[in-house]
């Protein structure tokens, strides 16, 4: 009788759930230009999906489809490929380069950049609302992409504190801490322990879309969803939130590719 009850409690037991296989493999456009494609193998996709992110080329099959038809679904999209990729990729700045360089994006604008040297790598805000940038002769690209990152949070740290106190009224608590990253797809998450993450590139946005982001993620310390009475919360605090929305569609992946950009250590100008 314990045997059988033992074999009832395996059967019921859940199937392990099957993990997520990635590799790459090339593709040559029409151009001829040759393209490295994550392959991703995921247990719960239905179909071969291919997409283009910011952060590459991703072609997404079920477990069971073959290497080759997957191959094949890539080269057969291949046009629909090249005009995504030209999509993303248009007026996304080159890497910053020391002494080169003339702006940077801010809160969208391009503000005017020079380069001065100093004691210690740092961006700095100028009078003229321009921006600097200092740098030790010795400081590396390494150095260079720290503190443009730490110029860039500390902007919307900045912000967050002056906009915050606006939107505490009537949440049952407030968010634990923020945290900035860098996010592929979102904008911003609430955890289970009320910590809010934020995409950093959203200091790139125009200001009224982080305040978006910002009300989207307190009204989720209300309503834990996306259902009408959470949209309402928000509409409360932002009734023009859906105008956000969109421009954060029209406009997101390109702000998420200038900043993966402007980060990327590159080797200093000749």
């Amino acid at each position: 009788m314990l045997r059988r009850l033992q074999t009832l409690a395996c059967a019921k037991r859940p199937p392990a759930r099957r993990s997520v296989q990635r590799d790459t493999f090339e593709l040559t456009l029409d151009d001829g230009q040759s393209l490295e494609v994550e392959r991703r193998r995921d247990p719960r996709a239905r179909r071969i999906k291919l997409s283009v992110s910011d952060r590459g080329v991703r072609l997404t099959l079920p477990p069971r489809a073959s290497a080759s038809a997957a191959a094949r679904f890539a080269h057969e999209h291949r046009q629909w490929l090249a005009l995504q990729l030209e999509r993303h990729t248009r007026d996304v700045p080159p890497p910053l380069q020391r002494d080169i360089s003339a702006s940077l994006p801010l809160r969208d604008t391009q503000h005017p950049l020079r380069w001065e040297r100093g004691r210690f790598t740092r961006v700095e805000l100028a009078s003229d609302d321009g921006l600097v940038f200092l740098l030790p002769e010795r400081a590396g690209p390494a150095a260079q992409a720290r503190a443009l990152r730490d110029f860039y949070e500390g902007e919307a740290r900045a912000d967050l504190a002056r906009w915050l106190p606006d939107y505490l009224d009537g949440l049952p608590r407030a968010p634990r801490q923020f945290r900035f990253k860098l996010m592929s797809s979102r904008w911003g998450s609430l955890a289970p322990d009320d910590s809010v993450a934020l995409d950093l590139s959203l200091v790139l946005a125009r200001p009224s879309a982080y305040r978006y982001v910002l009300v989207h993620e307190l009204c989720h310390l209300l309503q834990a969803n996306h259902s009408a009475a959470f949209w309402a919360e928000v509409e409360t605090r932002m009734p023009r939130w859906r105008e956000e929305r969109e421009y954060l569609r029209l406009h997101g992946s390109r702000l998420k590719a200038t900043m993966r950009s402007l980060l990327a250590p590159t080797t200093d100008a000749a």
